[in-house]
């Protein structure tokens, strides 16, 4: 499937620290050109949390509302940028497995935009980068903004 065949894209970002703005900028304007229905999403990985949750049973709560809060921000930029009726989607999980096997599937997504440094950097050592993970088990379009501002695309 080629860019402008794409009608649902979603845009990945971390509730924990925020993605380039050229991440997010790319996916509105890619929305904007293809009249596409954008879904902006983000994942509560419960796995860094858990030697914590022993000294504290609602850390993994608190994450997933933070990433609630940062979704309707990214949302409301959406809307600032024209796209219309943008769509949220928080879920809990390792972020490659349900970006790739359960949302992108149940949304009909053609076009995943992920940022080349989501994640924590201390987890890209010992997991690998999510943005490379999503490209390696999507099967749909990938396109990985670098922090330079460079696409790449993974088809």
């Amino acid at each position: 499937m080629s860019l402008s065949d794409s009608k649902n894209i979603l845009v990945c970002v971390d509730a924990e620290q925020f993605l380039s703005n050229d991440t997010f900028n790319q996916a509105c304007a890619t929305a904007l050109k293809q009249d596409a229905k954008l879904f902006i999403t983000t994942i509560v990985d419960p796995k860094p949390y858990a030697p914590m949750s022993r000294f504290d049973s609602k850390i993994v709560e608190r994450a997933g509302q933070q990433a609630s809060e940062t979704l309707q921000m990214y949302k409301q930029k959406a809307e600032k940028k024209g796209i219309s009726d943008p769509e949220t989607i928080l879920d809990v999980g390792t972020p490659q497995v349900r970006i790739t096997r359960h949302i992108a599937p149940n949304y009909n997504i053609d076009l995943i935009i992920a940022g080349e440094t989501v994640g924590k950097r201390a987890e890209r050592v010992l997991t690998g980068s999510i943005s490379k993970g999503i490209a390696k088990r999507a099967a749909c379009e990938v396109n990985i903004v670098k922090s330079t501002g460079e696409v790449v695309t993974k088809v």
